[in-house]
């Protein structure tokens, strides 16, 4: 459910640190039902871990999304803002919804059984 290859944060995010792809996690996204529109930064922005990087917004609820490390974004997801159910669809693929150059934070990421242990305490 939560891939090997991809870190993770507490607060329902993931990355890709071979592509610098970051998303919301499987858990995030089933908590947050049908994603009906993302809100997306601007390519060039520069996040520190814990920045709001955007909002996605379900039928449920409106949600943060938060910086899982710090850099530049450079390059974000458009198909999203015609298509925000790809999050729902395919949440570690065409889901992601940025790409940044990671300058710093990978040291305090989780691997998936470390996320996988957050997600059954809650």
């Amino acid at each position: 459910m939560y891939p090997e290859n991809l870190k993770y944060t507490k607060e329902h995010e993931w990355v890709d640190l071979e592509t610098k792809k970051i998303g919301i996690t499987q858990y995030a996204q089933e908590a947050l039902g049908d994603v009906v529109f993302v809100e997306l930064p601007e390519v060039g922005t520069h996040l520190e871990v814990g920045d709001s990087i955007g909002v996605v917004e379900s039928v449920k609820a409106v949600s943060d999304i938060y910086a899982p490390v710090s850099g530049k974004v450079i390059a974000v997801n458009e198909e999203l803002l015609d298509n925000p159910e790809l999050i729902n669809q395919d949440t570690y693929g065409k889901g992601w919804i940025l790409q940044m150059e990671i300058t710093e934070g990978e040291e305090d990421l989780l691997d998936a059984q470390g996320y996988q242990k957050i997600i059954e305490e809650e």
